[in-house]
This record gives structure tokens, sequence and C-alpha cells, in this order.
């Protein structure tokens, strides 16, 4: 077994009894099922537009996706509301739901970047929900009203017993001109904000080291030159008691993909949120790599 960061436990998390229960679902019960999660996200067609669907036409139908996760033996499966109800009766109970309640198209610049709600916690219990997502934008010059949002669900999750997965992305001017939105400086603040603002799990991405971007990050981050590896150890640490997940990102080769998995399990990740590194590759080739993120995932029992 390979040696990774210790993450929290349950115990340590302080969860409610439902929030509890939900979270044994999705890490217990599905999925690997060994104390880790591997999500399969398809909130992309209103976040990205239908650009994503070209490397693999046939993810467009949500269906196909969702057999993917369950034949791939996914933990859960991470839509919005209008999929969710379409086309998620009919494999309720074989993978869990986890309800993305706000969201935003690419077209506007990310400046000002904020997610109005396009559904609630009340739908996400009333469709069975084991969790339900948000996207903070931190660093947004709408900052304020997207952390007031933010608690407001949160309190609703904390009233029915729904875990909250806070997508913690760093986005606008300031943030560009402070080393830019995969800088450690903004993904280490944006770990440290959603563990403070209340969220159970947090989604986040690998940090990238520029040399020239970096250079206008605040000190000592404008000289802090780290492996991915170790930079994820210290995003894994600002998150505290909430659980990281590390988002797959645009596709990329099937070597790069597991290096990604494995680095974020040995910095103490509870696990992997990949996306389009599954449904944009062809039915064989996405089971494929599914197989090969659970003989990893076995490797880190939680």
């Amino acid at each position: 077994m390979q040696t990774a960061v210790r993450r929290p436990t349950f115990d340590d998390l302080h969860l409610s009894t439902g929030k509890r229960t939900r979270l044994h679902r999705l890490m217990y019960e599905h999925g690997p099922a060994n104390g880790t999660l591997l999500l399969l996200p398809i909130d992309q067609g209103l976040e990205h537009g239908p650009v994503d669907f070209f490397d693999n036409p046939d993810a467009l139908d949500p269906a196909w996706v969702l057999k993917l996760a369950v034949e791939g033996k996914f933990s859960g499966i991470a839509y919005h509301i209008g999929l969710a109800e379409k086309y998620h009766q009919h494999f309720a109970g074989r993978v869990p739901l986890l309800l993305k309640i706000n969201g935003k198209t690419n077209i506007p610049s990310d400046d000002d970047a904020f997610s109005p709600l396009t559904s609630s916690v009340e739908d996400a219990v009333r469709l069975g929900a084991d969790a339900v997502g948000y996207t903070l934008y931190v660093g947004s010059t709408a900052q304020a009203d997207d952390i007031v949002q933010l608690n407001e669900v949160r309190r609703e999750c904390d009233r029915f017993g729904m875990p909250l997965v806070v997508w913690a992305y760093p986005r606008g001017s300031a943030v560009k001109s402070k080393g830019g939105q995969d800088s450690l400086y903004a993904i280490e603040y944006a770990a440290r904000v959603a563990c403070e603002v209340g969220a159970d799990i947090v989604k986040l991405n690998v940090p990238v080291w520029d040399a020239t971007k970096a250079a206008n990050s605040p000190k000592p981050f404008n000289t802090l030159q780290l492996s991915e590896a170790d930079a994820l150890q210290r995003v894994v640490k600002a998150a505290g008691r909430t659980l990281v997940l590390v988002s797959g990102g645009s596709k990329i080769s099937d070597a790069d993909t597991l290096h990604k998995a494995k680095i974020a399990m040995q910095a103490g990740c509870v696990g992997l949120i990949f996306g389009r590194n599954m449904w944009q590759r062809q039915w064989n080739s996405a089971l494929q790599m599914s197989n090969q993120v659970h003989e990893l995932l076995a490797k880190y029992p939680g």
C-alpha cells in the first residue's frame, strides 16, 4: 500500500446522522466502497456548452453517461436538476445522485463570476440525492453575494442532513493579478475558504507552478516552488476537516490521468471527481480507465 497523508474520518467531521448516513452510502456502499470517492460530473453542458461533447458525441446523451456511472462503478453522478428529473429515475438506487444546485454559462467574463441557484436542497431531498454541489467563486468581485447565497444553502443542508460539496474555484481579475486561478496561492486559499464556510467536501484543481505568474503571487507563495504532490499536501492541510476531491479537468492522456489520481490520494484526498477524463473517451476506453482508477483507489482505504 502507498503511504498517504491521513485524511479526516467520519468522526473528525462531526457529521449529523443524516449527513453521516448519506456519506456512508457514497463512500462505503457504492463505487470503490472503501471510504474513498469516485464521482462522475456531467454538469458541463451548462458550464461549458456544446464544445465538451465533440470528442465523444455519445456523451451528449445523459443516459449514456449514467450507464457509464453504473457499469464503471462510480460512487455517484453529479448534474443539474433538469437532467436529474429527466434521466435519473431509471437509475435510482443504482448510482447515487449529487444534485448540483447552482451554475452559470461560460459566455460572460469570469471577472464577476457568480453562479445563481438552479434548484434547492429541498429538490435534492425530493429526488433522493445523497449530496448537493455548490460552486463558490473565491476572489470574484461577486464573492460577497456568493457567500451569502452559500450560507443559506449550508443552513438548508444542515436542516435536511444533506452533505454539502463545494466546488471552490478561484476566479476574477484579482485572482489573475495574483498568480492566476491555478496557482498554489489561489487553490490553497480556496481550500481554506471552503472549510471555513462549512463545506463537508471541497472540489479543487491541482495547483500548477508557473514561474512567470507565480512572481505576482503574495509572499512567500511567489517563491514557493513545490512538486504537484507537495503542493497538494499543503492544499489538503489547508482544508482541515473538510474532505478534498481532486478535479479531473480537461481530458488528458491515460498516464497523466492516473498520475493525477495517484498524487491526489498520496496527498490525503478522499477521492476524485473525474468527468471529461471519463466520458470524453469512447465506451471501452472509459470503462478501462474507470477500472484502472478503481485499482488505484483500492490502495487507499479509509
